[in-house]
């Protein structure tokens, strides 16, 4: 069987910064660590440390307390203030062991603390352990950074991809809707079937393509707020307004109750309404037919509240997780046939989170039957 050992990752060229003023621990530290192949840089001073930590970049120190001028807690201090997360972590060489030593040297940024007289053994288990741990802190780094520039790359194709798809469905949209009215002359009720079916499907495969480019354009952090007082209710109204238009082929009615006519809030005008017809949408494609969804939005001196509630199936608990994530479907269908690809929700909330606010989904207690999906914008 091969050990552990040779499973290890390989630590030989390694910095390590030894900073004591006592020559004998030097070469004491200096004999112990380098059979293990470690690189090795000395100071005796923590100023002198300081000096050759720039220079050197150790990937661990091992810092005396006790030092000529500025002392091993302040040298730690300083190494933490210069590079902030990218320092090197600072093992203390110290003859104390009072608590109150330990305290204070893992206050100031040290990790660990190795006691003198040294311990040969004890020194190696507790240099390779550090080590180790900062190699796999180092290859977490390489592995986010490589994977933030995949996730870049993919929001770049996917912006490209669904702009340019965007253009030729919205003709073949338009097309669809030119020969349904007539225009280029009569057509049979067979043909009016297919080119029905064509405008449902070119305005389903239209509003997944926009979806996706909402996505890219969030996750590249390229979304712009143009935020500027709107009246709230008016804006809700007018979305009511025009869902109980694509309710009524369900025989459902949206109702839109507001605690006074204008609420006025910093918004962006249009992605917030994007938000409001979604859920708006969302709370008849999941109502049975025949429903009444209300809509409500109160306000007082801490912000607002907009809610919409469905008589649909609610949400299960053990499906919350998947609510607001991107493709987040969950067990509940539309009651009409509708598509959805779970886009929506998550869209909704990084618009509301980038106004500031918060969006949450309550299932509605007994006897009501169905879920309010309620929006909280703070005040300005």
């Amino acid at each position: 069987m091969q050990s552990s050992a040779s499973n290890a990752p390989d630590l030989k060229g390694r910095k390590i910064l030894i900073v004591d003023d006592d020559r004998l621990n030097l070469r004491i530290l200096t004999g112990i660590l380098r059979p293990d192949g470690y690189t090795l840089a000395e100071a005796d001073s923590g100023e002198r440390a300081l000096e050759v930590y720039a220079q050197f970049r150790p990937d661990l120190v091992l810092l005396d307390v006790m030092l000529p001028g500025l002392n091993g807690f302040e040298t730690c201090r300083e190494l933490h203030k210069t590079y902030g997360a990218e320092a090197a972590p600072v093992v203390f060489i110290t003859a104390k062991s009072e608590s109150d030593d330990v305290v204070e040297g893992l206050s100031a940024g040290g990790i660990d603390y190795l006691p003198k007289p040294f311990r040969p053994k004890e020194v190696v288990a507790r240099i390779r352990t550090h080590m180790y741990t900062r190699l796999l802190v180092e290859q977490q780094r390489q592995l986010v950074d490589q994977l933030n520039k995949a996730d870049a790359a993919k929001n770049r194709f996917l912006g490209m991809a669904a702009h340019d798809l965007r253009n030729p469905l919205a003709s073949i949209r338009a097309l669809s809707e030119f020969l349904q009215d007539g225009t280029v002359g009569p057509i049979s009720a067979e043909q009016l079937d297919l080119i029905k079916t064509i405008h449902t499907a070119s305005q389903q495969m239209l509003d997944l393509v926009n979806e996706l480019l909402d996505v890219a354009t969030i996750e590249s952090g390229e979304m712009k707020m143009v935020l500027e007082p709107h009246n709230l209710a008016n804006l809700i109204d007018k979305s009511v307004y025009l869902a109980n238009i694509e309710a009524e082929k369900k025989k459902t009615r949206i109702v839109f109750t507001a605690a006074r006519p204008a609420i006025i809030v910093k918004i962006d005008a249009a992605k917030m309404k994007q938000v409001i017809d979604n859920l708006l949408s969302n709370a008849v494609k999941y109502s049975p037919p025949g429903s009444q969804i209300t809509a409500h939005l109160t306000a007082d001196d801490n912000g607002c509240s907009f809610g919409v509630c469905d008589q649909g199936p609610g949400i299960p608990d053990n499906e919350r997780d998947k609510l607001f994530k991107d493709f987040g479907r969950l067990s509940a269908k539309p009651t009409g046939g509708e598509k959805s690809v779970g886009l929506g929700l998550a869209i909704c909330q990084k618009i509301v989170q980038a106004h500031g606010g918060t969006i949450a989904a309550i299932n509605l207690p007994a006897p009501a039957r169905g879920c309010e999906f309620r929006v909280i914008l703070s005040a300005t």
